[in-house]
């Protein structure tokens, strides 16, 4: 009798977590949160070392005193004299967790090369949902041009940048302020005035909702991520978010673009797609993509490790597209940079 009554109580809770699981995503969220990974947390540590001295920051700067996320982080050379090009990052995290506190150290380390880096937060879903993120960047361009002098930002000369789910929403954030007839479809008011994105950076993110097939398990986690994010379980036939769908929509005002992917990456065909929709269009892309038989075979965020051949050859290959979108001043003054050796190895003049 006792061992019936478990095996119907145990039933019973297997029912319902069942249940649970395919009425809403936030039991898959909540394990996905709590699984073991490399965290921010540990990102930072590692770079650390390779941060060089002679950077300015403003932590925790409020861009919407509304918005309970509405903080962004400044870093700039103490050698700026002027405003700068700016980098405008958007963190990773699948949408549903991360920081902009786990690329700190990254965005000391790119604006040692001569740049103004801002570290941007936005809000974490399934608490809050699509299109949130991309309104949010709004926001923060707008109080960034608003505060342009004093955190030595140059609004004509926006580079909108981010890795994995932050490289999507940077990447509709483009589309959207360079194409007003989609950010109109798409209903993406854009609000700011006075900013003018020359040109993106986006690492390993997933841009099209259409291509996974939602069996395997990469492609399952994908699905509840995005199933969080979108608040729409069965998303790819949702008119409205058809519009994240990135490749099927980017036009030919994007800004020239970089992208970056590891070969041992889930989300490599979604770099590819990205790729070959701008191209065709006539933006000027450049990407950094690694062969199927690379070793050792990068995985997702490879190029945050810095300690890592590819890493580095990703940040330099982000810095030569800066060069060539945009310029700094005649004023500017001589900077340090950091080689990124994984020995900490000391600053190194900028050419």
């Amino acid at each position: 009798m006792v061992l019936a009554v478990a095996a119907a109580v145990l039933a019973t809770l297997g029912a319902a977590a069942w249940l649970a699981f395919r009425l809403s995503p936030w039991p898959a969220v909540l394990l996905i949160r709590r699984a073991p990974g490399r965290s921010g947390r540990e990102i930072e540590q590692t770079l650390a070392p390779l941060v060089p001295d002679g950077i300015e920051q403003i932590l925790d700067e409020r861009y919407d005193l509304d918005d309970p996320d509405g903080f962004l982080d400044v870093f700039t050379p103490l050698a700026a004299g002027s405003p700068l090009p700016t980098v405008v990052w958007l963190h990773g995290g699948g949408f549903i967790g991360g920081s902009r506190t786990g690329v700190r150290n990254y965005l000391r380390i790119l604006a040692a090369r001569g740049y103004t880096t801002v570290a941007v937060e936005y809000s974490h879903a399934p608490e809050r949902r699509y299109p949130t993120p991309v309104l949010q960047v709004d926001a923060a361009l707008a109080h960034l041009v608003r505060h342009a002098d004093r955190l030595h930002i140059d609004p004509a000369q926006i580079v909108l940048a981010g890795d994995s789910a932050g490289a999507h929403i940077a990447a509709q954030a483009a589309l959207a302020l360079t194409d007003p007839t989609y950010a109109d479809r798409a209903g993406l008011p854009t609000t700011v005035r006075g900013a003018t994105v020359r040109a993106t950076i986006l690492a390993c993110g997933p841009y099209d909702l259409d291509l996974p097939d939602y069996d395997g398990p990469h492609a399952r986690l994908l699905h509840t991520v995005l199933w969080a994010y979108t608040g729409v379980k069965d998303f790819r036939t949702d008119p409205r978010i058809a519009y994240a769908s990135l490749p099927r929509h980017v036009s030919a005002t994007f800004p020239p673009t970089f992208l970056t992917v590891g070969n041992a990456d889930p989300l490599r065909r979604h770099s590819a797609a990205l790729a070959e929709s701008l191209a065709t269009r006539g933006v000027s892309v450049d990407t950094l993509f690694y062969p199927d038989d690379h070793e050792p075979p990068l995985g997702h965020e490879y190029q945050l490790d810095l300690t890592a051949e590819a890493g580095r050859q990703a940040l330099n290959r982000m810095v030569l597209h800066l060069q060539a979108h945009t310029v700094r001043p005649a004023d500017y003054g001589r900077v340090v940079s950091t080689r990124c050796q994984p020995d900490g190895a000391g600053p190194a003049p900028l050419p």
